[in-house]
């Protein structure tokens, strides 16, 4: 089953975001929900709540940048390779509303050695494009998932 798990890149994905997501307090606690992985690219949603509003009443662009940011991290780590933010940088288009179900579309567009540059896209309930991020990707060593060959070892 795990040889099947690192042959087949979908399933791998899956189980990254699987691992990452049980691991990453940060997510879970702001009531993110991962959507859909793949390789290079991910979706997760967020409920804008009462207690992310600013003073002007509308979603905080941190919670933004926040939810953007965990579908960079969730894009840049589904090939089972440890990836860590280099640089990001948000664009806010539109206000977020208290009860919007944003949805934060994360895809590649350079994987080059160990750098990546990927495109994260926010958008609300009703389609409408709230932010635009970017967020430059860094490899480091390890791995979300272990091989199989670096577990034999381990025993």
């Amino acid at each position: 089953m795990t040889d099947n798990l690192f042959n087949d890149p979908q399933k791998l994905a899956a189980a990254c975001a699987e691992a990452m997501y049980a691991n990453d307090a940060a997510t879970r606690g702001l009531g993110m929900e991962i959507v859909a992985v793949a390789p290079g690219e991910a979706t997760l949603r967020m409920r804008v709540r009462k207690d992310m509003l600013n003073g002007h009443q509308t979603c905080h662009g941190g919670f933004l940048f926040a939810l953007a940011d965990s579908a960079f991290a969730f894009a840049c780590n589904s090939r089972n390779h440890a990836t860590v933010a280099a640089g990001c940088s948000i664009e806010y288009l539109a206000p977020g509303r208290e009860g919007d179900l944003i949805t934060a579309i994360a895809r590649e567009q350079v994987l080059s050695g160990r750098t990546g540059i990927y495109d994260v896209e926010l958008r609300n309930q009703d389609g409408h494009q709230i932010a635009m991020f970017r967020g430059k990707s860094h490899k480091i060593k390890g791995e979300i998932i272990p091989a199989p060959e670096a577990s034999a070892h381990a025993e």
